[in-house]
């Protein structure tokens, strides 16, 4: 398993430009993250150029604007949502939670799930239901904030570590293959320091927060990008999220056994061929 940090500077390929701006301009540009967002949907384009096909379910779509993104990736894109989400409910293809996924074992090739484990009680309960539904093989891309204000309250509940995330996806049985540190101290700082002026952004004063705010999380993305580039380790230490890729081995555990932990199943096992 690999931890890196990675600013993914370079634009998309071509083909994808397009797709990649019109997902982008969902957003205005004097938004506080909107550089976290480009950052993201980077990171999220290229894991999925190398990573997905076949049918891909997205868990919390909300207006399934991911799509954009990763679309022409895959041959289905499946977007799942609950009916009390906060979120526009139009483009939303099948009603459940991340707990309760209406679909049969094994139907996907991959998952999707952006910013949602932070707002789920029981997070290893819904990364066990994730599991189900991906068939033996398939890929699952998540990102998680580590340093983030508290949003959609009340239903916001954690923070994830590098460390949390190996211990709650290695629980249910997911192999995790790399976490990707998706920014460095200074892209956190600045977003969150345009989140705390937005409370003046009223009047004639509106469009200097607006300046100051594009300006100022455009410099320090680019600052981070140069120092993190150098100091790897350090920017994934104070980076704004991150995004686990993860697997279902091929050989993984019947269903019957996934929600016990690593030891009990292996107990099991040896029960088993005692037998």
């Amino acid at each position: 398993m690999h931890v890196r940090f990675r600013m993914f500077a370079r634009s998309p390929t071509s083909p994808v430009n397009r797709s990649y701006r019109s997902y982008l301009d969902l957003f205005p540009r004097s938004h506080p993250a909107w550089q976290a967002r480009k950052i993201s949907a980077r990171a999220l384009r290229a894991h999925g150029e190398q990573l997905f096909s076949g049918r891909l379910l997205d868990i919390g779509c909300g207006n399934k604007s991911k799509a954009l993104l990763l679309g022409d990736l895959v041959s289905e894109y499946v977007g799942l949502d609950h009916k009390d989400s906060q979120h526009e409910q139009t483009d939303v293809d099948l009603f459940g939670t991340a707990y309760d996924i209406p679909v049969p074992d094994d139907s996907f090739d991959c998952i999707l799930c952006t910013a949602v484990l932070e707002h789920l009680e029981e997070p290893a309960d819904a990364l066990a239901e994730a599991y189900r539904v991906l068939k033996p093989g398939g890929v699952a891309m998540y990102t998680v904030p580590l340093f983030w204000h508290v949003h959609e309250a009340p239903r916001d509940f954690f923070r994830y570590t590098r460390f949390g995330l190996e211990h709650l996806f290695g629980k249910v049985g997911f192999d995790i293959k790399e976490i990707t540190a998706l920014s460095g101290f200074l892209t956190t700082f600045s977003a969150e320091t345009g989140y705390y002026l937005q409370r003046f952004r009223r009047g004639l004063v509106r469009p200097i927060v607006d300046l100051l705010v594009r300006a100022g999380t455009g410099l320090c993305a680019r600052l981070d990008q140069g120092y993190c580039a150098m100091s790897p380790l350090r920017g994934s230490t104070s980076s704004w999220s991150a995004s686990p890729v993860a697997t279902a081995p091929s050989n993984r555990y019947p269903r019957e056994l996934r929600h016990l932990s690593a030891l009990a199943r292996s107990q099991c096992e040896a029960c088993a061929d005692i037998a």
